[in-house]
């Protein structure tokens, strides 16, 4: 049993990182925490913005913190700092660069299958996240404007006139961050922007009164064409002419990746746990972005991982 871990966790975000470190406070022995990209905290380097505020208490939700990891306010900067500061301080035992591939449960024991090779587990805990899968619109996006259609800020140049397609915090700051240096439209198919925590809410009202974004709410888009190498939308009302469109819509579930880990999933395709956040497999636990439906906070993912390894210690 010796190259048998405790605890095996799939995912370096928050609730990953939270886990392990939960786990290596409160006593489990060996813990390996595995992660496909090359660093923890995909979805905050790649998706939010730089210097982007991260609230504790995200969209007003108060939470209070349960176990040993103390998540302040502070910046997209500062979380990454002390989530650096997290692994190197209860030297964690990660590897980065390593995909799982599958999950199966023989003989009591689970059985991590990675480009890394097998590992062995008592406990698995699935912590991935769903922008690493970003909501694509149901219309095709013709193959000759790829290059022009995004789903974060990674391509966008000075100058663009630039569609940013959604109604939540992240379609919001992406608007407002861009219109420093480019004419930009947010378009939202609801007739209001309800979604926003109250700052965002705030901000894009002083953007539009400034005449630094222009909002255009309650029209969809029908499509996307090819008009002389620039992005024709076809919205409900007309088209317009865009050099870019970047959609933040969101993410979906990865029910590829849950199934390989024979995870129970409803009829949505969204896992099944119980109050202990542990699927219908004994002893694979749920935590993080992929346990909320409609988005979640930091804090409460951290929270995730003191329950869960609490509820493993007194089994």
């Amino acid at each position: 049993m010796e190259n048998v871990y405790d605890l095996i966790i799939i995912g370096g975000g928050p609730g990953g990182i939270g886990s392990a470190v939960e786990a290596n406070v409160l006593g489990l022995k060996k813990v390996l925490m595995i992660e496909k990209m090359d660093n923890h905290s995909h979805t905050i380097r790649k998706f939010y913005k730089d210097q982007k505020r991260v609230d504790k208490d995200w969209q007003g939700q108060a939470v209070d913190l349960e176990g040993n990891v103390e998540f302040t306010d502070g910046t997209k900067e500062s979380t990454l700092d002390y989530f650096d500061r997290l692994l190197d301080d209860e030297s964690i035992d990660t590897r980065f660069n390593c995909a799982v591939e599958k999950v199966e449960k023989i003989d009591g024991l689970f059985h991590v299958t990675s480009g890394c090779g097998t590992d062995l587990a008592k406990n698995i805990i699935v912590s991935i996240g769903r922008m690493g899968k970003p909501n694509k619109p149901s219309y095709k996006i013709p193959a000759s404007l790829r290059q022009q259609v995004n789903f974060n800020l990674d391509k966008c140049s000075n100058g663009e006139k630039i569609l940013v397609v959604g109604g939540g915090d992240t379609a919001v700051e992406y608007a407002c961050d861009l219109s420093s240096t480019n004419e930009v439209v947010l378009n939202y198919r609801r007739e209001e922007l309800t979604r926003p925590n109250p700052t965002n809410q705030e901000m894009i009202s002083e953007y539009c009164e400034n005449d630094a974004v222009r909002v255009r709410l309650g029209v969809d888009i029908e499509g996307l064409e090819n008009m002389h190498g620039q992005v024709q939308v076809n919205f409900t009302d007309g088209p317009e002419l865009f050099d870019r469109v970047i959609y933040a819509i969101g993410g979906t579930t990865p029910v590829d990746f849950l199934k390989s880990c024979n995870i129970p999933l409803d009829e949505t395709g969204e896992p099944i746990f119980d109050e202990n956040y542990e699927s219908g497999v004994d002893g694979m636990y749920i935590a993080g972005d992929i346990a909320f439906k409609s988005g979640g906070s930091i804090a409460i993912a951290l929270n995730h991982g003191y329950r869960i390894v609490t509820h493993i210690l007194s089994k």
